[in-house]
């Protein structure tokens, strides 16, 4: 059962939510790249950076300008088929926006912030996301260090979550 007081005081409950609906691989497993689901899901909240005025949304958001930016670029990409690009309505990180998060069955899940701002040039900031990507799809529990992280997502890390237990065939869920 859940503990409905954790889920409700946690800002990052609706990540956690999509990172269970996620769990259909072991980390152990060899990923086939053939494969027609993807087995790591890559997250872009889409209502970072919004302008609000009398409580409506203005506009497009800077997450909804990251992702346009972001899709072809991931269309294109190698590892497409491994990673679902989601968007995501909120993922609670409003302060630092934009966010995106790393997330696959029996891996560590990754929330970064501050990733795109009006001045910055996107296309840098999306191929940096790919990167990083990369690297965790390459990482068999998704721990990535700082140190062989692109450099712009070696800053602007929000939270590491741990991967859920008991996910895999060789872990009874307790």
């Amino acid at each position: 059962t859940r503990d409905l007081r954790f889920s409700k005081i946690c800002p990052l409950r609706d990540l956690m939510t999509l990172c269970e609906v996620q769990m259909t691989r072991t980390p152990d497993q060899t990923p086939d790249l053939e494969s027609t689901s993807p087995s790591h899901t890559l997250f872009v909240c889409t209502t970072c950076g919004s302008t609000w005025q009398e409580g409506q949304r203005v506009g497009r958001s800077r997450g909804e300008i990251l992702l346009e930016h972001l899709q072809p670029l991931h269309d294109q990409w190698p590892l497409h088929s491994q990673f679902a690009l989601q968007p995501v309505q909120c993922m609670s990180s409003c302060d630092r926006p934009c966010s995106v998060a790393f997330v696959a069955p029996g891996k560590q899940t990754y929330l970064f912030g501050n990733l795109a701002t009006p001045e910055e040039d996107l296309d840098q900031v999306c191929q940096g996301i790919l990167e990083c990507a990369q690297l965790f799809y390459q990482k068999p529990t998704g721990l990535m260090p700082w140190s062989e992280r692109p450099e712009r997502l070696k800053r602007g890390i929000v939270a590491r979550i741990p991967p859920v237990p008991g996910v895999g065939a060789d872990s009874p869920r307790v």
